[in-house]
């Protein structure tokens, strides 16, 4: 008989839910959690890992066409989109299969189907008719988001789509809108751009990739445009209508109105939370706009039940819901860990270029009173970047001009996902640029221009 009483269960299985799990379980909790669809939620099945998967396949595109500046023959290079996606969905598969077998290993009892609370400390679960009740002295919400569904741009599956659609595309669009630019948008453009769509990005506010710092968006709109993308800021889709051609698009900018037709459109204008159906009303959890209302230490205000991840609120970041999953298990377990810092959490956007970033923007210091230092690199000025044929980029620090203290670092270029990283520590340390100066950078590497971008700030670089 399946026990039903537990220490823990969580709602959702996604890097915030089954993270938080595992946690709780190795901290000799007894643990559940429910899912309704596949382990691992949207980011593991719909989102974070197949995306990387199609943007390497794409990256690799991309390199394979420019076979001639390597002294390398590729001729008539193509691609297979079946392929593409068949790879992707398989890594997704294998990933999924990974938390399951993870979940066994520590002893997580798991519940498939859809979980309604009958009370802050009881579970009703649904599947193909049948409940099953089940109680538990803390209760962990990691229910995540989905797409935002915008009047007008209602996905259809055919001409318009979201990141599930975009993810498993029947076709490689001819013509291309992709509305929003933040990261989920950026990434399908980047992608769909390289294979051959000609593809439009219409942003409502006045810049590309809003979150970041503005010199690095404006950089890497250049290399966007440079790749033969059409940027329009500062827009709005104003209305849509069915053709023959595909879809007619009335578009309003500065400029006024215009009409475009395209095959596609891939709507990323944000998320929704998953608190449908929950019964959270019920139970006295409050939500704001679709997102539940928690404190710095995820708890909702009912005793014992607490939300994380994407349902909780931005940022809205896989790595921000696992650490904020394991933050609850410790809570739970009996632990007082501190709470997480949101200005420390980095942010990746994995286009060609990459953008990654963390802490504070030059303009969020001015807005703040802040008087600081910035140093700046660009990749031209570094060996290992012109050697890879990849010498667009440029790395920006920003220091508290009083302390020293590393307030932000935000990049733009090949491999920055992976570089920013380093300056994540720093932050974490309460790093200064002294012990950042004097720390030694391997040679060759793009790592080195994190150095001469801090040396730059305190107008001591070398190699511009």
């Amino acid at each position: 008989m399946t026990n039903t009483k537990f220490d823990m269960v969580v709602i959702g299985t996604g890097p915030g839910g089954y993270v938080s799990a595992i946690r709780g379980s190795q901290l000799g909790l007894n643990v559940a959690v429910v899912e309704r669809e596949d382990l691992g939620g949207i980011c593991l099945n719909w989102g974070c890992i197949p995306t990387k998967s199609i943007l390497r396949s794409a990256e690799i595109f991309h390199l394979m066409n420019r076979a001639t500046e390597f002294g390398l023959k590729a001729e008539n290079v193509d691609f297979d989109l079946n392929q593409i996606i068949k790879r992707s969905r398989n890594i997704a598969k294998q990933l999924s299969g990974g938390v399951t077998h993870l979940l066994r290993k520590n002893k997580v009892t798991v519940f498939n189907g859809e979980a309604k609370f009958k009370s802050k400390n009881e579970l009703l679960i649904s599947e193909s008719g049948k409940e099953t009740s089940i109680t538990a002295k803390n209760i962990v919400i990691a229910t995540g988001a989905r797409a935002r569904q915008v009047p007008g741009l209602e996905v259809d599956g055919k001409n318009i789509w979201a990141y599930r659609e975009a993810l498993q595309p029947p076709r490689v669009p001819k013509k291309l809108l992709v509305v929003g630019s933040g990261a989920i948008g950026i990434e399908f453009a980047s992608f769909f751009n390289s294979i051959g769509s000609e593809t439009t990005v219409v942003e409502m506010l006045d810049t590309i990739l809003p979150v970041e710092d503005r010199e690095i968006s404006a950089f890497a709109k250049k290399q966007f445009q440079k790749h033969g993308m059409t940027i329009i800021e500062g827009a709005q889709v104003k209305g849509t209508k069915k053709v023959k051609e595909g879809i007619e698009v009335t578009i309003k900018d500065a400029k006024g109105e215009s009409k475009v037709i395209f095959d596609t459109i891939i709507s990323a204008v944000g998320i929704v939370g998953n608190v449908e159906n929950l019964n959270l009303e019920g139970i006295g959890v409050k939500v704001d706009r679709t997102h539940i209302v928690v404190d710095e230490l995820c708890r909702t205000g009912v005793p014992n039940v607490y939300a994380i991840g994407d349902v909780a609120g931005p940022p809205w970041l896989a790595h921000k819901a696992s650490h904020e999953g394991v933050m609850v298990a410790e809570i739970i377990g009996g632990g007082k860990p501190h709470p997480i810092t949101p200005n420390s959490i980095p942010g990746c956007t994995y286009s060609m270029p990459q953008i990654a970033s963390v802490g504070l923007t030059e303009e969020k210091c001015k807005e703040m009173g802040i008087k600081y230092k910035v140093g700046r690199f660009p990749f031209i000025g570094n060996g290992k970047a012109i050697a890879l044929g990849e010498s667009e980029g440029l790395i920006k620090t920003i220091f508290d001009e009083k302390s020293g203290e590393l307030l932000g670092a935000h990049m733009v270029g090949s491999e920055v996902t992976e570089l920013i990283q380093g300056y994540v520590v720093g932050r974490q340390l309460e790093t200064t640029e002294s012990e950042l100066m004097d720390t030694v950078f391997p040679h060759p590497t793009l790592s080195e221009m994190m150095h001469e971008s801090v040396l730059n700030a305190y107008d001591k670089a070398i190699h511009i």
